[in-house]
This record gives C-alpha cells, sequence and structure tokens, in this order.
C-alpha cells in the first residue's frame, strides 16, 4: 500500500464529537458555540477538554465567567449546530433566535441547553495558550442525561442518543456525519 507524507494538521486525526458550548456574559445574557475539538483530558478528577480560538466570541465569555455546559446534541439537530457553529453570539441571542430554552445549570451560571440529550457541566481548572486555540480544562462538576437515551444499567445508549460527529478530513460542507452502527 502506497503512502503520500503531507502537511502535519491535526484534521487527519479524522473523527471527534460535535458538541455546543453553553456559556454566558458578565450581564447573564447566555451564548452557544459549535465545538468540534473536544477531548477527554483526565479521568480523576472528571475534566474535559475544549479547544477556542480567541477570536470567537465565546472564548472571552468562557474565560471570564470561568465556565462552561458541554451540550451534546443529537443528529436531528444538525441545522441548530451548523448555525450556531456560523454565526456570532455578538450580534444574535442564538437560544432565540432557534427557540431553544436556556434551562438553569445546578452548579454553573451558564445554561444548559434543554433539548441537548446529554449536558456536562465544567468549571475551567485550567487554560493552555497553544497557539491559534487555547484550551480549556474543565472539570466536570454535574452531568444530565435525557432518561430516554439511558440503557438498563444507567449508561447513554448511542443508538438512542444517535449523536453528531465531525469526520474533518472531508471537504467543509461534508463535516457533520452520524456515528453509524457499532461492529
Amino acid at each position: 500500500m502506497a503512502k503520500k507524507v503531507v502537511q502535519p494538521n491535526i484534521h487527519y486525526l479524522g473523527v471527534t464529537p460535535v458538541v455546543l458550548i453553553s456559556c454566558i456574559d458578565s450581564k447573564g445574557k447566555p451564548n452557544i458555540i459549535t465545538i468540534g475539538a473536544v477531548g477527554f483530558a483526565c479521568p480523576k478528577p472528571p475534566i474535559l477538554g475544549i479547544a477556542v480560538t480567541p477570536k470567537r466570541y465565546s472564548h472571552h465569555l468562557i474565560k471570564d465567567s470561568g465556565e462552561f455546559v458541554i451540550n451534546i446534541p443529537s443528529v436531528n439537530q444538525l441545522n441548530v449546530a451548523k448555525y450556531c457553529g456560523s454565526t456570532s453570539g455578538r450580534d444574535i441571542d442564538k437560544f432565540k433566535k432557534l427557540n431553544l430554552t436556556p434551562e438553569p445549570a445546578s452548579r454553573l451560571k451558564a445554561p444548559l441547553i434543554k433539548e441537548c440529550p446529554v449536558n456536562i457541566e465544567c468549571k475551567v481548572r485550567n487554560i493552555a495558550h497553544l497557539g491559534s486555540h487555547d484550551y480549556f480544562f474543565g472539570e466536570i462538576v454535574a452531568v444530565h442525561i435525557e432518561e430516554s437515551i439511558m440503557d438498563e444499567e444507567g449508561d447513554i445508549d448511542p443508538k438512542k442518543l444517535n449523536p453528531l460527529i465531525a469526520f474533518w478530513p472531508g471537504k467543509r460542507e461534508e463535516l457533520y456525519w452520524s456515528m453509524g452502527e457499532k461492529k
């Protein structure tokens, strides 16, 4: 099998989850940003990370408030993910525009997105300045899971959640995918 050497790029990693990050400004106005750069950082304490460029409006909201909520959308929320990833909250209230419900979180001021089946409340533990993006390490302080997507053991059933994923090596219009079948 022949291989070609290409320019280094994180997009060759391939598949990442698509999440909607909710955050809040100093006056209490919530915002949403779509993120495809999210990952595990540490199991104990449970820490997840998100990469956000300082150019984004949500960057300073997360930095200033020290918190964010990772909301996991399902494939039927594709248009929400696309809109929140291409529109700035500086100018538009995305909750109102998309008829989404900012639900009070249990431990944070930033709201949950009620319509998302999974919400993970995170307190910023550390920020790594890496280059074009900063990586926010968020300690999980609460998790909310819609009961209808849980299996008999109380875990998330991926078929019922049916999350969006980003397939980065594809063309921009082919970014969003569904998870597919278990093998």
